[in-house]
């Protein structure tokens, strides 16, 4: 078998050759595992998911109990239509998910629409409860401002002879 192999490296074909075994069996080490390192990197902090209303205008997240009946706080766009409603589906009929009568033209103006539901966007947050990474702190001198500044350096720290 030996002769009508190119190479004598070990591989699949060598399940039983020369009487050694396929797969490496050593001894599995017996006895309990040593403890975990605490002092090594931590795991990150999982972000938390929060539901809140965006404006479909300029997406800010809109305050809680905020009446759709008015305008958004940052962009002053009505809220209190088609394009802010959960029901709003470009591709459907009429662009809305539910059985209205009459087709509403303008989807981002407001209107009387009783099926109106806001819409909810679920994202994740995360500012919530990260704790802040610590400030960069330059131990060294100043950076350079142009480029004698910079050649100087370099001259002080390989001094000239």
């Amino acid at each position: 078998m030996d002769s009508d192999r190119k190479y004598r490296q070990p591989g699949y074909m060598d399940s039983d050759r020369d009487g050694r075994p396929f797969r490496d069996d050593r001894p599995k080490p017996q006895g309990p595992r040593p403890p975990i390192d605490v002092t090594g990197p931590r795991l990150p902090r999982l972000v938390q998911h929060v539901a809140a209303s965006r404006c479909f205008s300029c997406s800010t997240a809109l305050p809680p109990g905020i009446e759709f009946n008015g305008n958004c706080p940052k962009c002053n766009a009505e809220l209190h239509c088609c394009k802010q409603c959960s029901h709003f589906e470009p591709s459907t009929r009429f662009q809305c998910l539910k059985p209205i009568p009459a087709r509403i033209a303008v989807k981002d103006k407001a209107n009387a629409c009783a099926l109106f539901t806001p819409r909810v966007t679920v994202a994740r947050e995360g500012t919530a409860n990260s704790v802040a990474p610590p400030p960069l702190v330059n131990v060294g001198p100043p950076a350079p401002r142009n480029p004698e500044d910079a050649r100087n350096a370099f001259d002080k720290l390989f001094k000239k002879l």
